[in-house]
């Protein structure tokens, strides 16, 4: 059996890549060929490069264009694309070349706090400013429209009395490190 080929797209910290990496490192049927990002001084640069997988650095403006991000995805023979913390709009005829390929993380129960700007901290504050008793992660597929793609898994979690942002982070972030890449594989073979 071929493995599934993943191309993990992130902007930032890089924690989810880093637990994906690990999760998929020496996996039978799933391997990781590259890490795209779209900020060369997002700490997911050095934490791919130190964990020896390619990492494709690329401008906002050509990340806008879905004919580039296909050709390089097609070059290394992706399977599908995981968004871990990746913080662009992905380009409509990106989706429509990987239709149900390509896999979000959102960190709230969906369809609640979600949609353009509704990303990291301005989601949690949301959820704060809401008085939720609880709240999540969402890992969906993508189409065209931020946040609104087929649902595949949602995990919960409650909320103190007392919750604040850090707190509520760290809540988020354990769910996200836990489900994120059981998910993914559940869904790549399935």
């Amino acid at each position: 059996m071929n493995k599934v080929r993943l191309a993990l797209f992130a902007s930032g910290t890089g924690s989810n890549v880093m637990s994906i990496l690990d999760y998929f490192k020496d996996h039978q049927h799933v391997e990781i060929v590259f890490v795209l990002t779209n900020n060369p001084q997002a700490l997911v640069v050095e934490k791919a490069q130190a964990f020896g997988v390619r990492i494709d650095v690329l401008s906002n403006e050509i990340v806008e264009n879905g004919n580039i991000l296909s050709t390089i995805c097609e070059a290394a023979a992706i399977d599908y694309v995981i968004l871990a913390g990746y913080l662009r709009k992905i380009p409509a005829d990106f989706i429509h070349n990987y239709p149900q390929k390509i896999i979000n993380i959102h960190p709230s129960l969906l369809p609640k706090f979600g949609g353009k700007g509704m990303y990291g901290d301005n989601v949690h504050k949301a959820v704060l400013a809401e008085s939720e008793v609880a709240t999540g992660i969402t890992i969906h597929f993508v189409n065209e429209e931020f946040d609104k793609g087929e649902l595949i898994a949602q995990f919960s979690c409650a909320l103190a009395a007392d919750e604040t942002l850090a707190t509520l982070k760290e809540k988020i972030h354990a769910l996200e490190q836990l489900n994120f890449p059981k998910v993914i594989e559940k869904t790549v073979l399935n």
